[in-house]
């Protein structure tokens, strides 16, 4: 009995990890095209086939075109957020190259909680 409860303690710390992982602010601050972050920035394409580490992050193959609408500042600058058809996620900037500028001026404002939660089938996932 001991035994079945030190496993079933063992999985809710496991799953309560993964959970303060997966909705982990990523950055305090990003820039966008406009001060909402609902205007395009970029389009850029995969240099690189990318496979995200959690539902938070875009997966893509070589070749695919991403649209760009916020980039991660200060902290973590490597981190930009783009769409690519139905799927929105993170990814690193060096894993794409711009083909297209879209905006001529960046505008720097806080990040959200709403920014760092899975989006499936366009509903928030919190895990």
């Amino acid at each position: 009995m001991s035994r079945i409860l030190d496993q079933r303690i063992l999985l809710l710390v496991i799953s309560f990890s993964a959970s303060v992982q997966s909705t982990k602010v990523l950055s305090k601050w990003k820039k966008c095209g406009d001060p909402e972050c609902e205007k395009a920035m970029s389009r850029v394409q995969a240099t690189t086939d990318y496979l995200g580490p959690d539902c938070r992050y875009l997966n893509f193959k070589t070749g695919e075109e991403i649209i760009v609408y916020s980039k991660l500042s200060r902290e973590n600058e490597n981190l930009w957020t783009g769409s690519k058809g139905k799927d929105f996620g993170y990814f690193p900037r060096d894993a794409v190259k711009v083909e297209e500028d879209l905006i001529g001026e960046e505008v720097e404002v806080l990040t959200k909680e709403t920014d760092f939660l899975c989006l499936h089938e366009d509903k928030y996932t919190f895990e």
